[in-house]
C-alpha cells in the first residue's frame, strides 16, 4: 500500500498587482493551449505559465507574453513539483476574465484557486512523487458583513469595477 512520506505547505509567490491561476492538467500540449487560451482573451493582458509535466522526461514547460511572469511562474512550479500542476500568473487582467477560456482548455482537469490573496498549497509526497491535496487562499472568516459592509462591498462592484452598472 502506498503512503504519504511527507506533507508540506508551500507559498505561491505573487508579484505586485498579479493574480494567479493554479490547476491541473493532463497532457504536454497544455502549454501551448494555456498560452493560446489567454493571449487572445485581451491585448494588455500579461501573463507567465509553468506546467509540471508528470511524464518522462518530467520538465517544466514554460511559456508567456512577460519574462518576469514566466520566471516566477516557474520558480512556483519548482516550489510545488506537482505532478501536472500548471501556475499562471496574470497582470493587467483578472481571473474572471480568463478562467471560461483556462477551464476550457481539453486538457485542463480542474482549478485549485485563482486569487490575488496570499495563497499556500497543501503538497503531500509519496514514492511516486508530489500532489496537491488542496489551497489555502486569503485569510479566516472574521465575522458576518453587516449593512455598512453590504453598501460597500455593492459600490466596489458598481462604482469601482463596473459590475451591473
Amino acid at each position: 500500500m502506498p503512503e504519504i512520506k511527507k506533507w508540506e505547505v508551500v507559498r505561491m509567490e505573487i508579484p505586485e498587482g498579479c493574480n494567479i491561476i493554479l490547476g491541473q492538467s493532463h497532457f504536454i500540449k497544455t502549454v501551448e493551449d494555456l498560452f493560446e487560451a489567454l493571449v487572445t482573451s485581451s491585448t494588455g493582458l500579461q501573463f507567465g505559465i509553468a506546467f509540471c509535466e508528470a511524464s518522462e522526461p518530467c520538465l517544466i514547460r514554460r511559456d508567456g507574453n512577460a519574462e518576469d511572469l514566466v520566471a516566477a511562474a516557474v520558480r512556483n512550479a519548482e516550489t510545488l513539483s506537482a505532478g501536472h500542476a500548471f501556475v499562471i500568473l496574470i497582470r493587467n487582467g483578472y481571473p474572471i476574465n480568463v478562467l471560461d477560456r483556462i477551464k476550457g482548455v481539453q486538457e485542463v482537469c480542474g482549478i485549485f484557486a485563482a486569487t490575488a490573496n496570499p495563497l499556500e498549497v497543501l503538497v503531500f509526497e509519496t514514492g511516486q512523487g508530489r500532489g496537491i491535496a488542496g489551497v489555502v487562499d486569503g485569510f479566516s472568516s472574521r465575522g458576518v458583513e453587516g449593512e455598512d459592509q453590504v453598501a460597500a462591498r455593492k459600490s466596489l462592484l458598481r462604482n469601482i469595477i463596473g459590475y451591473k452598472r
